[in-house]
């Protein structure tokens, strides 16, 4: 009776209180038919309260909800008239409970009526374990005011011992530690089993009962179905998960190590071996001194841990005993008995795997077993790896990993790589692996289609990054850093993202990977110790970044982190070349002129090339070649200071110097000067002033003396910078060139079919530009020069309709120009040239399909002078058809014309055949033209209005003149012309097109449709009040034919006033 728990003695008392109540119609006095009995209880009543008598030890309350069911509960108070009756037996000595009061309440049991004295229903001891607290408050509560009789009956109650139980040690461990679990906390595997062995103890049931706990843990669910305490919950859901852990601890036949051989291959471990809180095989085994128990070290430690954090003394989980002493010694018999075990079964795991990894096509389910076993081996007994690696294990997993890489599945490759990873833990074994080419498989795997086979690839190349020597290995792999950096930056997988970058951290440690590392996209390295170490390394630095090549990306992201450092290298000699270097790199994307410009780089530049001293030409020609790629672009380059003198770029002092340095310098250096010439020279900001100072200073005659340089660079950036002055010093160019003789260079240059495409189309476009007479036309180009001109431009256009080039492009706009002034000659013998090849239906395909503006122009005038050249031909009779000669003469004189008289031209008021190559009507040009009307570059308007002006001439009769705008109306010109007046601004477009407008209005045809275009009024109107002199006269004219105006006053009409 002593050792029997509080829950079976709380169960128990509920039982033999509730017998000690009755049926009143029983017996006269309420009793159970036992006078000492009957009597004790009347005396109790009238102990406790004298008004009433209990007839029964229960007291009845309503429970509040969650508060569980108490043990004792009052029936029926009954009116107290008695007065206090003595007890019947002698002081100290009352009599026992009589058996006849349990066996009453048993049979009550029996019969239905334990919800009376709030029994659990599934009589779950685990409920009463964890309410014992609240259930002796409830008791005690409830019997304060029987303690008098309690101490009268002490004497009677040495027959029921079980009465005067408390709660037991081991129940207050039990139910502290059940509360502590309910607050939800983390829970080893160790603890879990000593929490179950103590659950046990207080439950009077054996630990490895397990069907039994998980009975008592149902009803215990049973039990809390209707309430709400949420802590009851809380240590039902954790006991439910202890217990079903609990269950699944292995038997001892699962401790053979991991693999399934067959059943003689392994030694089974002896039950001692085993853990009494772990149930694995003990690795350090220790005995406690106070209960002489063997425990795995760490799993008492975190035994031991949970006590002291529940604030309770220690125990020994299998005893139950409170230790005085925590003082453990290792079990070295054991130990030793356990590793001799463990050597035992490893040299039969490795022996199979040898056996299994040799066989020459090994089964994929075979090698996977093996290599699980290898890896468990090798974490959890580092002590033998050294006979994994003397069996030859690790050189087999590597050989698998190297002839199955193809063939093998993504989860092999990671189990393997997972077995090297813990094997790579033993500097030999990293040896043989190293040996083995470890590295590029490594490497390989980072490109693996599983996250897990990339993760121990990385993990494999950090293992192995310790040593600098590996790091460089790993580096100077093909691909290796671009995988690395790519993994690193790939915010989708953190965990493989840091991995990676913690092995480019240890790459980085080595001074000769930062080549390698930023050419893989990775400059941070480099360029922090540019810009914060000291000077040998900042030159060391600049000078790598100077040999690496880089991407556009790459060289906008140094130049703005870097610029301004190798800037500062500048102002020491002994840095400049390194530095120059690599600000050349930088300087070749245009995007990142402004930034160096920006960095106060041309100050320094032009310093170094301008220096009096003997600076070396290398140095010279960087500091030219760096200022060549910032000015081959418009920028802010223009406006930035220089020199200390705070002079520009296009300053005068600064052009001087540059055409200065081209008589001295190296020939390096002498192309350098032309780009930048040429660069400056093109801006449109500044090629007004530089070309004017190159002029100022003698500069066309130097430039000239390059044309014929040997050099192909020298040339080509000679005829470049020669063709942009020729667009603005087209005569002065000439006069250089003509007493030099000169000018059949260019028609050599555009016939030699061994020159660039781009010195071509330069010499055309310089020739173009060049205002040649027509005796220069006749001896440097000659009457064949437009045969060839006129086919050439057929072969570079035949595919017009597709995108090309820049310097074919420049080859069209070149050859256009060079036809430019056959077309206003008036030589019978160049007409008929212009006759023979067609030369206006080729500037009209040039009109239709060219997307160059300046094509589109120079066409637009080689239609307009055709037309010019047309109207001088018909008004000399020259348009008029030939008339046959020879035998076919003689027939046409005796027949007659048999074809009837064609109607005249309406343009030119006489006979234009179709495709007639001076009427831009019958040519079919005047469609073409007038779509010109709306493109975007007004330079191609103006060369269209032009082109139509000619058509409006008043050469023409008033007849013709009236034709002719009806044609034009029908062709959408009049349309047009109005649109694009009406949308100019001021300038020389609406002045040309007001000429036209007003033109057009004589047609008296026209006006009255084109009066009623209120928009046109109205810029008519705005032409006259704020337009130049000229465009005042022609807007008065047109408003006048609209008559808007008085043609005498000038004054607006009354109409005009009215309608504005």
């Amino acid at each position: 009776m002593e050792g029997r728990s509080l829950s079976v003695k709380l169960h128990d008392y509920s039982e033999a209180s509730a017998n000690n109540g009755h049926d009143p119609s029983r017996t006269k006095n309420g009793g159970t038919g036992s006078t000492g009995g009957r009597k004790g209880l009347d005396l109790i009543g009238r102990k406790l309260n004298p008004p009433l008598i209990v007839r029964n030890l229960h007291l009845r309350r309503r429970r509040p909800l969650g508060e569980p069911p108490a043990v004792l509960r009052v029936r029926q108070p009954i009116p107290a008239g008695t007065e206090p009756v003595a007890p019947p037996f002698p002081a100290g000595k009352p009599p026992s409970v009589g058996p006849d009061l349990a066996q009453g309440y048993r049979r009550r049991s029996r019969e239905g009526r334990r919800d009376d004295v709030g029994v659990p229903e599934q009589e779950s001891k685990i409920f009463v374990l964890i309410n014992c607290q609240s259930l002796c408050a409830s008791l005690h509560e409830r019997t304060v005011a029987i303690g008098g009789w309690l101490a009268l009956l002490d004497s009677s109650l040495h027959d029921a011992p079980d009465l005067r139980k408390k709660v037991t040690e081991n129940e207050e461990r039990v139910y502290c530690t059940l509360q502590k679990e309910g607050q939800g906390r983390q829970t080893s595997k160790a603890v879990q089993s000593a929490i179950i062995m103590d659950l046990a103890r207080a439950l009077g049931i054996e630990s490895s009962n397990h069907s039994e706990l998980s009975k008592q843990v149902k009803h215990l669910k049973s039990d809390l179905a209707q309430s709400n305490s949420i802590s009851g919950r809380r240590i039902l859901i954790s006991l439910e998960k202890i217990v079903d852990n609990w269950s699944l601890h292995a038997d001892i036949s699962s401790q053979q190590l991991y693999l399934d051989f067959e059943d003689d291959a392994q030694i089974s471990p002896f039950k001692n071996f085993l853990c009494p809180l772990t149930k694995e095989v003990m690795k350090s085994p220790v005995v406690l001194e106070s209960s002489s128990q063997t425990y795995e070290r760490s799993a008492i430690e975190h035994w031991f841990n949970r006590c002291v954090e529940d604030g309770r003394d220690p125990t020994c989980p299998v005893t139950g005993q409170v230790l005085t002493s925590l003082n453990m010694k290792p079990n070295i018999g054991l130990g030793g008995a356990i590793e001799e075990w463990i050597n035992r079964n490893v040299e039969i795991q490795i022996k199979s795997a040898v056996q299994s990894l040799s066989e020459d096509s090994p089964l994929a389910d075979s090698v996977e077993q093996v290599l699980d076993n290898i890896y468990t081996i090798s974490e959890e007994h580092p002590s033998i790896r050294y006979k994994v690696r003397n069996a030859g294990v690790v050189v087999l997993i590597v050989k698998v990993l190297k002839d199955s890489s193809k063939s093998i599945g993504s989860q092999l490759r990671s189990k393997a790589l997972m077995a090297l990873l813990s094997m790579a833990r033993d500097e030999e074994s990293k040896k043989i692996m190293l040996a083995e080419g470890i590295t590029r498989l490594a490497i390989h795997s980072l490109i693996g289609s599983s996250e897990k086979e990339k993760e121990y690839g990385v993990k494999l190349l950090l293992e192995f990054s310790s040593d600098k020597a590996y790091c460089a290995k790993v580096a100077s792999e093909k691909g290796a850093l671009v995988l690395l950096s790519g993994m690193a930056g790939d915010l989708e997988h953190p965990a493989l993202s840091n991995l990676a970058e913690e092995v480019l951290k240890q790459m980085e440690t080595v001074e000769d990977n930062l080549q390698l590392l930023a050419a893989a996209g990775r400059f941070e390295p480099l360029l922090s110790r540019l810009r914060e170490g000291p000077d040998d390394v900042k030159i060391e630095m600049a000078s790598l970044l100077g040999r690496m090549t880089l991407t556009n990306s790459s060289k906008e992201q140094i130049a703005r982190q870097s610029g301004t450092i190798l800037v500062e290298l500048l102002s020491k000699r002994e840095r400049r070349a390194p530095s120059l270097e690599a600000l050349y790199n930088l300087s070749s994307l245009d995007d990142n002129a402004t930034i160096l410009v920006d960095s106060a780089v041309l100050p320094a530049l032009v310093d170094a090339l301008f220096e009096n001293q003997d600076s070396a030409q290398q140095v010279k020609a960087l500091a030219a070649s760096i200022i060549a790629n910032i000015v081959s672009k418009p920028g802010h380059w223009e406006l930035a200071s220089v020199d200390k003198d705070g002079n520009s770029m296009q300053s005068e002092a600064i052009v001087s110097g540059f055409l200065g340095l081209l008589s001295f310098s190296s020939p390096q250096c002498q192309v350098a000067i032309l780009k930048i010439l040429h660069g400056m020279a093109s801006s449109p900001q500044a090629t007004e002033s530089v070309a004017g100072r190159i002029k100022s200073g003698d500069g066309l005659k130097t430039i000239i003396t390059f044309l014929e340089h040997p050099e192909v660079e020298h040339r080509i950036y000679a005829f470049k910078l020669t063709r942009v002055l020729s667009e603005r010093f087209g005569e002065d160019l000439a006069c250089e060139l003509k007493p030099s003789n000169k000018l059949p260079l260019f028609r050599e240059k555009l016939l030699d079919n061994q020159s660039t495409d781009g010195e071509r189309s330069d010499a055309a476009c310089i020739l173009a530009n060049l205002p040649l007479s027509e005796d220069d036309l006749k001896t440097v180009l000659g009457a064949n020069f437009v045969k060839w001109t006129v086919t050439t431009l057929k072969d570079k256009c035949c595919g017009s309709n597709d995108r090309i080039s820049r310097p074919i492009s420049g080859m069209v706009e070149g050859l256009l120009g060079l036809l430019l002034p056959f077309t206003r000659s008036s030589d019978l013998q160049i007409v008929n040239v212009i006759k023979d090849h067609r030369l206006m239906s080729i500037f009209r395909e040039q009109l239709m399909f060219s997307s160059n503006p300046r094509v589109k122009q120079l066409a637009a005038l080689g239609l307009k002078y055709l037309s010019e050249s047309g109207r001088a031909l018909a008004a000399s009779g020259d348009s008029e058809p030939q008339p046959p000669h020879g035998f076919c003469s003689s027939l046409v004189f005796m027949c007659g014309r048999s074809s009837p008289r064609r109607s005249t031209c309406p343009i030119h008021d006489s006979l234009c055949e179709d495709g007639n190559q001076f009427c831009l009507l019958k040519g079919n040009c005047i469609k073409p033209l007038a779509d010109l009307l709306s493109d975007e570059d007004t330079s191609v308007q103006i060369a269209a209005v032009e082109a139509l002006s000619t058509l409006l001439l008043d050469s023409t009769s008033s007849n013709c003149f009236k034709r002719g705008v009806d044609e034009l109306e029908q062709l959408g010109v009049v349309h047009a012309v109005i649109l694009l007046f009406t949308d100019s601004r001021p300038g020389e477009l609406q002045e040309k097109a007001i000429w036209m407008v007003a033109r057009l209005l004589r047609a008296e045809s026209l006006v009255p449709n084109i009066s009623l275009n209120q928009s046109l009024v109205r810029a008519l109107v705005e032409a006259l009040k704020h337009g130049s002199a000229v465009t005042k006269r022609h807007a008065q004219e047109a408003l006048t034919n609209l008559k808007q105006i008085s043609g005498v006053s000038g004054k607006a009409s009354s109409q005009t006033l009215t309608r504005r």
